[in-house]
Parts: C-alpha cells; structure tokens; sequence
C-alpha cells in the first residue's frame, strides 16, 4: 500500500517521557497505515500506550522519533499554530469525560468548533442541526449538560466532533463512563455514522463490548504492535497484511 493510499500513516514512531533520571518508552516503533474509511480501534491493558498513540495521531503530542502524515500532510515538523490548525480542518476529538462546556447547550457545545473556524451564522445552524439529528439529539438541542443523560452527553461530544466534517473522527475510550445500555447505543451510532458517512473512527478501547463491533483491532503490548487483526470479509481486510511495516 503506497503512503498516498492512506489517510494516516503511522513510520516508525516512538515516544519518550522523562521519568527521574532516565526515560519510559510509551510508544515503541510503532507502525501503521489507516484508509479512509476505516473503522480502528487501538487495545491493551492500561498502560500499553494506547492513549498515547492516538494523542501522537491527534496531533496533540509529537513523536520522538518516526514520523506521522495525516492526509498526505507529514505533521511531524510543523509548528504549534499549524498542528492546531490541522487539528482544526483535519481531525474530529470524543473524550471519555465528555469535555463539554457545562453552561452551553447541546447546541451551543456542537457549535463551538464552528465558531472557532470562523464558519458564517447560517451554515454554522445548518450543520449544527444535521449533526445533532445524525445522534438523535434534535429534540435535546437547548438542553445544558446537566440536563442529560450520560449517554447523551457522550452523542453531543460525538455531534460536535464530526460537525466541521474531518477526515478522521479519534476517540479516547468513548464507553469508559457509560453503562452497557448507553455503551452499546453509543457503539451502534459510531458504526452507523461510520458506514453511512465514510467516517473514519480510530478509536482506544479495552472494552471488550466495543471490540465485538470493530472490524480492525490493533493490539499493543508494552508500547509495541503485538497484532493487527481485521474481521475475516472485512472491506478493508485485503490491505491489512500491508498495514504493519
């Protein structure tokens, strides 16, 4: 598979912190290739460097050695405002605590990257309200954070994370906070967006209700890639045994 062909690209990363007088690796030589499309969760036990990885995908963090490209873009040398810009345009964000602003309505908290953008009055309405339908949220628009349900709080941070329509939606243990019930409708609206739209979703997870759904699991031990395993019949299946370099 060409590095073109993918939507991120993953070359040999690793990522070091300082720990008192010497250093832990989080991320160890990790590489990996995601289409378009894709559907991705990144597993482990805690402490394999799964939310580590998607923040060096995200754009939040930087690697410290290997390089990243998301769309086509290397993303490894640019500058502060340029990563946040990507991040911006490029790259849609779930938070297993929600992350909403608690004195916004649902509305309001969707709106909030569109705004930022600069995007006008009446496109940022449109979108707001094609987004909170495609989570079945229309009816709880005006409604503040506290006013929800756990589980639709978490579909408002979904609706605001695709609302300025990225490339590519990452979540860091989207079901962490939820019950089984609110899990699995949760689970079924990502796939259901995911298939209806395109949507790419990477997402980190050990839940294993969510790994049931997942079409493509990369498994990481000790900040290494131990397996990158898809659903036999998967539409992305015949590109994976290039996935891992």
């Amino acid at each position: 598979m060409k590095l073109n062909d993918s939507l991120v690209s993953v070359e040999d990363v690793s990522r070091k912190f300082p720990l008192d007088h010497s250093e832990v690796t989080a991320v160890d030589q990790v590489s990996l290739r995601v289409t378009a499309g894709e559907f991705l969760a990144i597993s482990g036990p805690s402490g394999s460097g799964k939310s580590t990885l998607l923040n060096l995908i995200g754009c939040i963090d930087k690697p410290t050695t290997g390089r990243i490209f998301i769309d086509g873009t290397d993303t490894t040398d640019l500058n502060a405002s340029r990563m946040t810009e990507l991040r911006r345009r490029k790259i849609g964000f779930v938070f297993q605590t929600f992350n909403l602003i608690p004195v916004f309505t649902a509305s309001e908290n969707v709106e909030f990257p569109l705004l930022v953008q600069g995007i006008g009055a009446r496109e940022r309405r449109q979108r707001v309200a094609d987004a909170l339908e495609s989570v079945g949220l229309s009816a709880r628009a005006r409604h503040r954070p506290d006013l929800l349900s756990g589980g639709e709080r978490q579909r408002v941070a979904v609706a605001r994370a695709i609302v300025h329509r990225p490339a590519l939606v990452l979540a860091d243990e989207p079901t962490a906070n939820l019950d089984t019930h609110n899990a699995t409708q949760l689970i079924d609206l990502m796939r259901d967006l995911n298939r209806r739209f395109g949507l790419t979703f990477i997402f980190s997870t050990h839940d294993a209700r969510l790994l049931e759904h997942t079409p493509r699991i990369v498994r990481l031990t000790d900040g290494h890639v131990e397996s990158d395993s898809a659903i036999e019949g998967d539409s992305h299946g015949q590109v994976l045994a290039a996935s891992v370099s």
